[in-house]
């Protein structure tokens, strides 16, 4: 059963950047599509970004297009998001997750198919 460990988060003004970063163990990491998320308080988790197995296609929600970034390490068994001009409503808990199949195609991937994640890391965006 795979393992995710989330850190990076913090409180930060708008405008600034963070970078949040996932350990995983328990599986064979580059055979799995990785995933974030978040969760605001009274939200449902929401879909932030996604990456190939390969680290060379990903898709990325409308509201952090062109702000977020995801990457992942396949060596370190690590997955990131770099988070670039953060507003206060990117405040929320961040979670990423892992494909429950390993080897699905990066084109059929959707966020049903991400299992639940780690304890999460907080990014508060103050005004």
């Amino acid at each position: 059963q795979v393992q995710l460990a989330e850190s990076g988060g913090g409180l930060v003004q708008a405008g600034a950047s963070l970078r949040l970063s996932c350990a995983a163990s328990g599986h064979t990491f580059r055979n799995y599509v990785m995933g974030w998320f978040r969760q605001a308080p009274g939200n449902e988790r929401e879909f932030v970004a996604a990456i190939s197995m390969s680290g060379y296609m990903s898709n990325y929600a409308e509201s952090v297009k062109g702000r977020f970034t995801i990457s992942r390490d396949n060596a370190k068994n690590t997955v990131y998001l770099q988070m670039n001009s953060l507003k206060p409503e990117d405040t929320a808990v961040y979670y990423c997750a892992a494909d429950r199949l390993p080897n699905r195609p990066f084109g059929d991937i959707r966020p049903a198919h991400f299992g639940s994640g780690g304890q999460g890391t907080q990014v508060t965006v103050s005004s």
